[in-house]
């Protein structure tokens, strides 16, 4: 076992792409504009978040209005699909057919 691992120093043991030991990739030139173009964007999405449209004092409630707004909507649809009041007398109304007692 010994001699078989002196022999073959250089070996990738199970698969050579895959696991703790695997075989390492070259990187190409194309890899390296890829990974560049992407750091790019990554810098401009952070150049963007990090200038706000709005300051914090502006910021603040700003959405209060459309947020009620939404929440009255929501309202006015589950109320739509509330069925109307039914009343007792309007349940027993066919039980006052005849009237004998009057």
């Amino acid at each position: 076992m010994f001699l078989t691992a002196l022999l073959l120093r250089n070996r990738i043991p199970g698969r050579q792409w895959i696991g703790k030991h695997r075989r390492p990739r070259a990187v190409s030139f194309q890899a390296k504009q890829n990974m560049i173009r992407r750091l790019e964007i990554e810098a401009e999405n952070q150049y963007w978040l990090s200038t706000p449209y709005l300051s914090a004092e502006q910021e603040y409630g700003h959405a209060a209005g459309r947020r009620a707004a939404a929440f009255e909507a929501i309202k006015a649809a589950k109320m739509a699909k509330f069925p109307p009041h039914r009343f007792v007398a309007d349940q027993l109304d066919h039980l006052n057919v005849t009237k004998k007692w009057v």
